[in-house]
């Protein structure tokens, strides 16, 4: 993402010369890229959800999350018990 983003860059720094409006998208692409692009920046807030990936930040949210996931994961085996029974058996070879 970082190469497109500066190959695109210097693209309209190209463009700019003959175009100072070009100028500003360049220094507009540079800034959202910074601020938002990359995942290591402490502004941008951790994921949360079922697929969040973000560590608990104490014990009882990490229970909370594993309960939830057990009941989805029970709620699947009941609703769809061949698929579960098949995924199973995949599992194990």
């Amino acid at each position: 993402m970082g190469t497109i983003v500066l190959s695109g860059t210097l693209v309209l720094v190209v463009l700019g010369f003959g175009n100072q409006l070009y100028w500003l998208a360049a220094v507009a692409v540079l800034f959202l890229y910074v601020r938002y692009g990359r995942g290591t920046s402490s502004s941008v807030p951790p994921a949360t959800g079922p697929a969040g990936g973000a560590a608990p930040t104490s014990y009882k949210a990490y229970r909370d999350r594993r309960d939830t996931q057990a009941k989805w994961e029970r709620r699947y085996r009941r609703e769809r018990p061949f698929e579960a029974r098949r995924q199973a058996r995949e599992k194990t070879k």
